[in-house]
């Protein structure tokens, strides 16, 4: 049996947790989820549609703040309850720790960053992704327990069944597993964060300056789609560091990514080259950025970005 820990924000299942539902459906075991904390009734039920047949539901107010010890906690205890031999999360600040804690409890074999179903035909091979996505290494994990991390886009969250039982999960919570505790939390804004983004448009110094974001945030509200930045717009405060995408910034995987004015350092590079689609707008031929683009615009963007908008607004 495989169990999947599901995280949620606001009540609402994270579409990384449903990749890691839809992945564990992949493998072909039965599937059971566990959601930590305070979430919507019909979001649980609704991970059925993923693949799960039940979910484990631990409500105690006590499990809303994400404390890594106590979730990893919670967690061994539904596996050895369950039956379950492995473990999937999704890769995340919270996710791939609890992962190593949890592994270390149960002496299981850990893999992360992993971005495709195991090959099971001898042993359990998993890929992953290595040197910030640069390069693969495969894995055989040889013990009876795994904990597997995979990352962003590894599954499609495809329907594939109705709706999941919902099971009140009880475990007694050891205060020792609080002794730390969080005293603060500062959220991102905006109505789509990065890293939960399908679409994000990001901007560099090619943009001259923050008074002029507003075209590139009117790209990005018609698209649907998540505003970042790179590393010298945020350092200069053209915009809030958590809009940094980079290697020491947020990384991002989403199915398009639109560069706008970013010449495409290294640094840049290594926290978007998991994106599915990256889109390059620069009026410099000789940008870096180009060489990993799916697809190149040579232009002024103070030009380009409005026409493109409007285009999309007429193709919708």
């Amino acid at each position: 049996m495989i169990l999947v820990f599901v995280e949620s924000a606001e009540g609402k299942i994270k579409r990384t947790s449903l990749e890691a539902v839809a992945y564990a459906h992949g493998m072909g075991g039965p599937v059971t989820a566990i959601a930590l904390g305070t979430v919507d009734a019909t979001e649980l039920t609704s991970l059925g549609k993923y693949g799960a047949q039940k979910v484990l539901h631990a409500a105690d107010s006590k499990l809303n703040q994400g404390v890594i010890q106590a979730y990893a906690s919670v967690l061994t205890k539904a596996m050895q309850d369950e039956g379950a031999d492995i473990l999937v999360l999704a890769n995340s600040s919270l996710g791939t720790p609890v992962a190593a804690r949890v592994a270390t409890k149960i002496n299981a074999s850990l893999a992360t960053n992993v971005v495709a179903l195991p090959d099971t035909s001898n042993g359990f091979i998993v890929k992953r992704s290595i040197y910030t996505g640069k390069a693969f290494s495969v894995v055989d994990l040889t013990k009876p327990k795994k904990v597997i991390v995979i990352k962003k886009n590894a599954a499609e969250p495809k329907e594939v069944g109705g709706t999941a039982q919902v099971v009140p999960f009880t475990p007694a919570l050891n205060d020792t597993d609080f002794a730390a505790s969080i005293t603060s939390t500062e959220k991102a804004t905006g109505e789509i964060l990065l890293p939960e983004a399908q679409i994000v448009v990001s901007g560099g110094r090619g943009m001259k300056g923050p008074e002029h974001w507003g075209m590139l945030e009117e790209l990005a509200k018609t698209l649907h789609a998540a505003t970042g930045c790179s590393k010298p717009v945020s350092d200069m405060g053209w915009r809030p560091h958590h809009e940094h995408v980079g290697q020491t910034g947020v990384k991002v995987a989403p199915q398009l990514y639109i560069a706008i004015g970013i010449s495409g350092a290294i640094q840049h590079l290594a926290g978007v080259n998991s994106s599915k689609c990256i889109v390059v707008i620069n009026k410099d031929p000789d940008a870096p950025f180009f060489k990993a683009a799916d697809y190149g615009i040579v232009g002024d963007a103070f030009e380009i970005i409005p026409k493109l908008t409007e285009a999309i607004r007429q193709s919708k």
